[in-house]
C-alpha cells in the first residue's frame, strides 16, 4: 500500500495558496541557469530531439521531461537538474520536439502520450551508464508514467526508479480544469506559445496545417481538438486524452515510482489522486501534501525545493 504519508511540508503561509505557490515558483524564484551541453539525437523519421547535459562520469543518469510548453531553460528543471547532480547523478534533460528554442523538422510537434522519442534517448544513452531514473513534470509526468506503464516489457532494463511531479494523470479532466475562470491566466499564457508554434508550422506546411481556425481556439481543449488531435493522428481531443492519459496504465507499473501531486494544484481533478491505484499498487507511490500548487513547493529553508528534496530522497532509498 505506497501512500506517502505527509511528511508535513508547510511553506511561508502566504504561499499557503495553490495560484501563489504556482506563479512565484515559475516567476519569481531566482535560479541560475545551469552549464548544460546541448547535444542533437536524429531520430528515425528524419528529424531531432535536443538534449541538454550536466555530466561528471557518475554511473548513475537522471533523466529530466519538462512540461507542456517548457524546456530545459525552465526554472523548474533549472533548479532540480544541479540538485540531484550535486547528489551524484549524470542529467539528461530532454527538450520534446519544437521545445528549447529550435523548431523541428517535421509536422508533428510534441504531445502528452507520446513515449517514443523517450524510448530512443534511453536507448541512446544505455551503454554509458549502471542506472537510469526517471523525472517528468506534468506533461512530462505523464510521458514518464505512460512510457513504465504501456508495455513494461519494453521499458528499459537500465531503469531503475521515477518520479513524475504535479501530473494530470486524467488529462481530460485536467483539461477541463485549465478552461476554468481563475486557471484562465496559465490558459492564455500556454495558448500563445502553442499559437505561434501553429504560425510557424503553418508556413512551412500549409497544406496541412488550417491557419484559419486559430480565431476559433479560447481554450486548451479547442487546441487539442483543432490542432494537437489532428496533427498527432488522433480523431480529435477526447480522442487523444483517452489514448494518452497515463491513469489507465499506473496499475502496469513495475519499477518503484513516486507521483507527487499537491492537493491544491489549481490544474488537477480529483482524478488525478489516484488513491486506490497507488494502494493496490506494490510500485506505485502516491504523496498528495496539502500545499505545493503546480511545481511550486517553494523550499522550507535553504535553497532545494520541497519536492526536489522528496525526490532525491525517493531515488537514492535503494542505496
Amino acid at each position: 500500500m505506497p501512500i506517502v504519508e505527509d511528511i508535513s511540508y508547510r511553506p511561508p503561509f502566504w504561499l499557503r495558496n495553490g495560484h501563489l505557490n504556482t506563479i512565484y515558483a515559475g516567476l519569481m524564484r531566482k535560479v541560475e541557469t545551469p552549464n548544460y551541453r546541448r547535444s542533437i539525437i536524429r531520430t528515425l523519421d528524419d528529424d531531432f530531439v535536443m538534449i541538454d547535459r550536466l555530466s561528471k562520469g557518475f554511473n548513475r543518469l537522471a533523466v529530466i521531461c519538462h512540461g507542456l510548453e517548457g524546456s530545459s531553460q525552465s526554472n523548474y528543471i533549472m533548479s532540480l537538474a544541479p540538485y540531484l547532480h550535486k547528489h551524484g547523478f549524470d542529467i539528461l534533460c530532454i527538450n520534446f520536439r519544437s521545445c528549447g528554442g529550435v523548431m523541428n523538422r517535421r509536422l508533428q510537434m510534441y504531445h502528452s502520450g507520446d513515449t517514443s522519442d523517450l524510448h530512443m534517448v534511453l536507448k541512446y544513452h544505455q551503454d554509458a551508464y549502471r542506472t537510469i531514473d526517471l523525472i517528468g513534470f506534468s506533461l512530462g509526468g505523464n510521458v514518464i508514467l505512460k512510457y513504465l506503464g504501456e508495455d513494461p516489457t519494453k521499458v528499459h532494463h537500465k531503469v531503475n526508479r521515477a518520479v513524475a511531479i504535479s501530473v494530470p494523470v486524467d488529462l481530460e479532466a485536467g483539461a477541463r480544469r485549465l478552461t476554468e475562470w481563475q486557471n484562465y491566466p496559465y490558459s492564455q499564457l500556454f495558448l500563445r506559445s502553442l499559437k505561434e508554434k501553429v504560425r510557424k508550422k503553418a508556413e512551412k506546411f500549409p497544406d496541412q496545417v488550417d491557419i484559419e481556425r486559430l480565431s476559433e481556439v479560447r481554450n486548451v481543449i479547442d487546441f487539442d481538438e483543432t490542432y494537437t488531435g489532428p496533427i498527432h493522428g488522433f480523431d480529435g481531443a477526447a480522442d487523444y486524452y483517452a489514448r494518452s492519459s497515463s491513469l489507465q496504465y499506473l496499475e502496469y507499473i513495475d519499477k518503484p515510482t513516486l507521483l507527487i501531486n499537491s492537493k491544491d494544484d489549481p490544474f488537477l481533478s480529483k482524478s488525478c489522486f489516484p488513491i486506490s491505484k497507488a494502494r493496490d499498487s506494490e510500485n506505485l507511490y502516491l504523496y498528495a501534501p496539502q500545499y505545493g500548487g503546480h511545481v511550486g513547493f517553494i523550499p522550507q529553508s535553504g535553497n532545494a525545493a520541497h519536492h526536489e528534496e522528496v525526490s532525491r530522497d525517493f531515488l537514492l532509498s535503494d542505496k
